[in-house]
């Protein structure tokens, strides 16, 4: 099948490029600079952005596209530049006759008072939603792995910091999931045409409160934080905080930390049933992501952690 990846120098991206290539897929990256680009030389690189109506339709002459693309900074027009790029991508994509989509979005309900930036990523899944094609939207918690930002600071933090105060969201349930897994979810559902136009939730098997992941990924480390919750840590302040404890700008740490409000847990597994997928455990996903996992060969992280193209 003839596939266009959007987002493929991100976290995701860079590691559904060769999974698709290895599954006998014909795949297309879209970036802003081919000069940059460092992916499989068996990828056709075309050079595009998101936000510039025209630049990027010689990309779309294939059977499905990956939507993969999502700001993770903070600041004032960050719902705008998502929302456009959505809209740009989803008008291009119906005109020139992509027959499917697949969109990588986040857990959430709607009736929990999502975050800014999961809002965001629901606001896209409805845009997305209404172009000529089929879309499938695959709802995933934190991705563990190297180069995510989201582990990246789960990792900061349990290493640099033997005592915690912490905001009540340490508390808050999420069922993280393995970047294996997810790109074997992504990959999979090409081929089963039941998954078409479809909404998925995805997750690994075990459900931790933050808290426990932070322990957890200390121990691999080989340090047991203290944790101590307290209520009066503001998501401002607590962005402020992790600045100062971690490598994580601040700018990317206030919409993590947004968002660990929200319970972040499967509902409904139908999934596993069209798409059989092992499922990782945690402490093997935090193994892998701090290359002590032996069983297999690390992979290089991408630096790029905002993607609009």
């Amino acid at each position: 099948m003839r596939v266009l990846v959007t987002g493929a120098t991100g976290f995701v991206g860079s590691r559904l490029v060769p999974a698709l290539l290895d599954a006998n897929h014909e795949v297309t990256v879209l970036v802003r600079d081919a000069g940059r680009y460092t992916g499989p030389a068996a990828a056709r690189v075309v050079e595009g952005d998101l936000l510039e109506p025209g630049s990027f339709d010689a990309a779309l002459d294939v059977d499905a596209a990956y939507y993969l693309v999502h700001s993770m900074q903070s600041g004032g027009d960050f719902e705008d530049r998502d929302r456009r790029a959505a809209r740009n991508f989803s008008a291009a994509a119906s005109t020139a006759g992509v027959d499917r989509v697949v969109y990588l979005g986040g857990l959430g309900s709607e009736r929990d008072r999502l975050s800014e930036h999961l809002k965001s990523r629901r606001e896209v899944e409805h845009i997305l939603a209404d172009g000529d094609y089929a879309l499938t939207t695959l709802r995933a918690a934190i991705i563990v792995g190297k180069g995510s930002a989201g582990f990246e600071m789960v990792r900061q933090l349990a290493k640099r910091l033997p005592l915690m105060v912490t905001p009540k969201w340490v508390d808050t349930e999420c069922q993280p999931i393995a970047i294996d897994d997810v790109v074997a979810y992504l990959v999979g559902v090409l081929d089963v045409p039941e998954t078409a136009g479809e909404t998925y939730e995805i997750g690994g098997p075990d459900v931790l409160t933050y808290g426990e992941m932070l322990q957890k990924t200390g121990e691999q480390m080989g340090y047991r934080p203290l944790i101590v919750a307290v209520p009066v840590l503001t998501p401002r302040l607590s962005a402020y905080w992790v600045d100062l404890v971690t490598d994580v700008p601040k700018g990317v740490a206030r919409p993590l930390i947004e968002g660990l409000r929200n319970p972040v847990v499967v509902n409904d597994d139908r999934i596993c049933d069209l798409v059989p997928v092992e499922l990782t455990p945690f402490d093997v996903a935090v193994s892998r992501a701090l290359g002590t996992d032996r069983s297999v060969a690390p992979v290089a992280p991408s630096a790029e952690l905002t993607r609009t193209g």
